[in-house]
């Protein structure tokens, strides 16, 4: 044999090693990225939306209540468009992504009480915003039948 010919052999059951071990290892960088990069993405984006939908409804909310100007229905305009935009990114059915954002808009609805409005969450608001994603999880991320 060849040393060349020794090296892609090896180099094949290298590659078949790597491929067994990480079917039955759940962690490393390259499980995370085959298997669990968009969900990641998912949940990203969820949150990005999330925010924009809150930005949006918070500056007019400013003008209304809180006698701030209203040019900031400028960029809460731009915000809301963003939200919706950003809901269309998704690839699956439009009810399931409603849905399932849900639960991440109320997690960050709770952190945004805390971060902007210094209110901080109580064991109660944690606990729903945790059974909250939990739901989106379920809803987003549970094997499905073609």
């Amino acid at each position: 044999m060849k040393k060349r010919e020794y090296f892609q052999r090896s180099y094949r059951s290298l590659d078949e090693l790597i491929s067994v071990s990480l079917n039955t290892c759940s962690l490393g960088i390259i499980t995370l990225r085959k298997f669990y990069l968009p969900e990641l993405k998912t949940v990203g984006l969820f949150f990005i939306t999330a925010l924009a939908e809150i930005v949006g409804c918070y500056l007019p909310y400013l003008w209304l209540r809180e006698g701030k100007s209203i040019w900031l229905l400028i960029p809460a305009a731009f915000s809301l468009a963003a939200f919706a935009w950003l809901l269309s990114l998704h690839p699956t059915a439009a009810g399931r992504v409603y849905a399932a954002y849900g639960g991440v808009y109320i997690f960050v609805a709770i952190l945004w009480l805390w971060l902007v409005d210094g209110h901080r969450p109580t064991t109660w608001d944690m606990v729903g915003s945790g059974v909250a994603l939990l739901g989106m999880a379920i809803i987003m991320f549970a094997p499905r039948t073609a």
